[in-house]
């Protein structure tokens, strides 16, 4: 299976690479059976977080024994000294192991002060000392903050949304790494499931040698699919790129890309689903959203008290509460036509 070199960590990663967090919604021992899989059909680096539930506990048990073979990252959201320590204590025991590969922050609104001897970049430090991570990364949903980190000369990797929906904003933090030397590892690669050809976003991943795609994955098929597209890659052909421009021209604009960083809602709207329901509808079987249950769901965004918390809180800049409107405004007309389907 073709390897990247994750940037000036030397570590030599797979293409294809494995996205734990669905992990948490499947029993442990189809996640433990799907994890030992993905190492037999060659998939090496596999991507968790402390605060994927039992991700990180998954990934121990299936790993266990065959450690070396692999590449484990981690991330931790802590805003201080004490809490990230706890986390890569934590980390450790779940992952049955006495290293962690790569260490990223995940997602802070700042860089961690380097300079500040009681916050996070100073665990992050004194657990590389000690041999317990070996790499410090960060991951992002911000471009502002994406910059900062590449520029810095502190992070060794950046993870970010990218796919083939990806503005030229995004194809440059690509760019910026190569030069850099930071390696690139590109999350959200179907843009939160709103993508649905495999093999176009393949494809497309293939046109940048630095970057490191990881596949959310939870159930075998889905897997199975990714080792075919590793054994065979499939180049962008001609076909694939009118997918790929069908698919920018539907989706261009003010698209939600699922990130939940816009929750909790005071007003209990399940924002990254109703955010993006109008490309939900058209792009995948519809008839899960007719029941009565999504009706209530939908109809829970008239309760908005607006109080914009959503929209400041949007790494992409949307305007959240207008965005939800619109979305209501076509699941209504959608629904009248298609609820008795």
């Amino acid at each position: 299976m073709e390897k990247v070199r994750l940037g000036c960590t030397g570590l030599y990663v797979t293409k294809t690479s494995f996205g734990a967090l669905p992990i948490q919604r499947v029993s442990r021992a189809d996640a433990v059976r799907l994890i030992r899989r993905a190492v037999e059909g060659g998939i090496n680096y596999f991507d968790t977080a402390n605060m994927y539930t039992d991700s990180e506990e998954k990934l121990g048990e299936a790993l266990e024994g065959i450690r070396q073979q692999v590449v484990i990252s981690t991330k931790s959201a802590g805003k201080d000294k004490k809490t990230v320590r706890a986390h890569i204590e934590k980390s450790l025991r779940s992952l049955r192991t006495d290293y962690i590969d790569l260490f990223q922050f995940h997602n802070p609104a700042i860089l961690p002060d380097i300079n500040d001897p009681d916050g996070p970049y100073a665990a992050a430090l004194e657990a590389k000392e000690k041999g317990y991570i070996r790499h410090i990364g960060i991951t992002n949903h911000r471009l502002g903050v994406a910059r900062e980190a590449i520029a810095s000369g502190n992070f060794e990797t950046l993870q970010f949304p990218f796919s083939y929906l990806a503005a030229p904003q995004d194809l440059e933090l690509v760019e910026l790494c190569r030069k850099a030397d930071v390696g690139f590892i590109a999350m959200k690669g179907l843009s939160g499931g709103l993508l649905n050809n495999a093999a176009a976003c393949y494809a497309f991943m293939r046109k940048f040698p630095n970057v490191v795609p990881i596949w959310g994955i939870q159930r075998e098929e889905e897997l199975e699919q990714w080792l075919v597209l590793s054994e065979n890659p499939p180049e962008l052909t001609p076909e694939l790129q009118a997918v790929i421009d069908k698919d920018r021209q539907e989706l261009a604009g003010d698209f939600c890309r699922s990130c939940g960083y816009c929750l909790p809602c005071a007003a209990g709207i399940d924002i990254p689903q109703a955010a993006r329901m109008s490309a939900l509808l058209r792009r995948s079987p519809y008839q899960k959203y007719m029941t009565d249950q999504w009706y209530e769901k939908m109809h829970q965004i008239e309760q908005c008290v607006h109080c914009d918390a959503c929209k400041s809180r949007c790494p992409y800049g949307l305007d959240t509460p207008a965005l939800l409107q619109k979305m209501l405004k076509d699941y209504d007309a959608f629904y009248a036509v298609h609820h008795n389907d």
